[in-house]
C-alpha cells in the first residue's frame, strides 16, 4: 500500500492531510513553495462570508459546520504546537443600509444571533467609525483567526505525522487502467493509491491533461496593513465589500481587491490607493497610521463560489478538494472533513451532492 497523497499545502491541503493522518493513514504532503504561502497566507481570516446571504446555500452549509468547529481546532493546534492561531469572536459589522433587510430574514432563519443597532448605539460600539448611518447591522458571534498562525499551526500538528514535502511540484498526476497510481513531480514519483488534488488556483492546469477539468480560475486579491494600537477597531467592519479587521496586537487589514489579471501577484499602486481610500472613510485616524505591508494573493475563483469537493469521475482514487474562491478559510475544517468521509466511505457530514465535478455543469 502506497499510502494517500494529497497535492497542496495551503488552508485545505493542510487540513486535509490532518484529517486525513487522525484517521492513521500514511499521508504525504506534496507543495510546490512553502505550505501556508499562497492564498492562505493572503486571505483576511474572518470565519463567515461576507454578505453570507449572498451566497448559495451550499457555501454556507460548509461554512457553518467549519464555525461550529473552529474553536475546538484552535484550541487542539495551540496545546499541540504552542502557536496560537488568535481566533477571536469579534462580531461582523455591516454599514450597508441595503443589507438589513436581508441579513435579518437569513439570519432568523438560521436562529443566528443578529441585531440592528441605531447610531447611539454603533457610535458607543465604534466611536472611531468615520461614517455616520442611521443603523448597522450586527451579527455578533462571526470571528476570525490569524490565517498566517493558523497555516503554521496546522503545518507544526501535521509535521510528525505527514510526510511533508515542500518545494516540490506536482506536474503530472499518474493514472494506469481507470485507476491513481501516484503523482510525477520535479523531483521523480511518488506513488498512491489515492490523491486528493488541493491545489487552488492551479488546479485546472494539473488536472487539464485528465480531459475533465474544473472551472477554477485565479482571481487577485490585495490586502494592506496598518501598523495601529490595539482596541482602536473593535469589530470586523464590512461596508460596499470593503472590510476593516482588528488584530489582537492592533494591526488593522483592509481588503480586498477582485482582479482577474491571470497568475500575475504582483501589487499595485493603484489597489493600494482604493484600500486606503476606502479605509478611511471607515476610520479617519487611519490617516496618521502607517501603512506597515501591502500584498497579493490568487483565489481559486469557481462558478458561484462553489467548491469541487469528491471524486474525480471514471479515475478510481482521485479525488479533489479545491475552488473555494473567498471562503477557504471560512470552509475548510468542513471541506477536509467531507473529502476524508469520501475516501474513507463514512457517512459524510455534509451532503456532497452539490460539490461534485458534475454539479457544476
Amino acid at each position: 500500500m502506497s499510502g494517500i497523497v494529497v497535492v497542496g499545502g495551503g488552508i485545505i491541503g493542510l487540513l486535509t492531510a490532518r484529517e486525513l493522518a487522525e484517521t492513521g493513514a500514511a499521508v504525504s504532503l506534496v507543495e510546490m513553495g512553502e505550505t501556508g504561502r499562497e492564498s492562505s497566507w493572503a486571505g483576511g481570516g474572518i470565519i463567515s462570508p461576507l454578505y453570507p446571504w449572498h451566497h448559495p446555500e451550499s457555501v454556507n452549509a460548509l461554512a457553518s459546520w467549519s464555525q461550529r468547529a473552529y474553536p475546538e481546532l484552535c484550541t487542539e493546534l495551540l496545546q499541540e504546537t504552542g502557536t496560537d492561531p488568535e481566533h477571536i469572536r469579534s462580531g461582523l459589522l455591516i454599514l450597508d443600509p441595503e443589507e438589513q433587510s436581508a441579513g435579518l430574514s437569513w439570519s432568523k432563519e438560521r436562529e443566528i444571533t443578529t441585531e440592528i443597532l441605531d447610531a447611539p448605539a454603533l457610535r458607543d460600539k465604534e466611536p472611531d467609525l468615520g461614517l455616520d448611518p442611521a443603523s448597522a447591522l450586527l451579527l455578533r458571534d462571526v470571528a476570525q483567526v490569524r490565517s498566517p498562525r493558523l497555516t503554521r499551526a496546522l503545518r507544526k500538528s501535521i509535521e510528525h505525522r505527514v510526510d511533508i514535502r515542500e518545494q516540490e511540484e506536482a506536474i503530472e498526476l499518474q493514472v494506469d487502467k481507470g485507476r491513481i497510481t501516484g503523482v510525477q513531480t520535479r523531483r521523480g514519483n511518488i506513488g498512491a493509491d489515492q490523491v486528493v488534488v488541493c491545489t487552488g488556483a492551479w488546479t485546472a492546469k494539473l488536472l487539464h491533461r485528465l480531459g475533465d477539468k474544473p472551472e477554477i480560475q485565479p482571481v487577485r486579491g490585495q490586502m494592506i496593513l496598518f501598523y495601529a494600537k490595539p482596541a482602536q477597531v473593535h469589530h470586523i467592519t464590512l461596508f460596499r465589500e470593503r472590510y476593516v479587521i482588528p488584530r489582537r496586537d492592533g494591526r488593522i487589514l483592509v481588503g480586498s481587491t477582485l482582479e482577474h489579471t491571470g497568475f500575475a501577484k504582483e501589487t499595485t499602486a493603484e489597489a493600494k490607493e482604493e484600500l486606503y481610500r476606502s479605509a478611511v472613510e471607515l476610520f479617519p485616524f487611519l490617516k496618521r497610521t502607517p501603512i506597515e505591508d501591502q500584498w497579493a494573493g490568487l483565489r481559486p475563483g469557481s462558478p458561484r463560489g462553489i467548491p469541487y469537493i469528491g471524486p474525480y469521475p471514471q479515475i478510481e482514487g482521485l479525488y479533489i478538494n479545491a475552488g473555494h474562491f473567498r471562503n477557504g478559510l471560512v470552509t475548510g475544517p468542513a471541506s477536509a472533513r467531507l473529502v476524508v468521509d469520501l475516501i474513507l466511505n463514512r457517512p459524510p457530514a455534509i451532503d456532497p451532492a452539490p460539490y461534485a465535478l458534475d454539479a457544476h455543469r
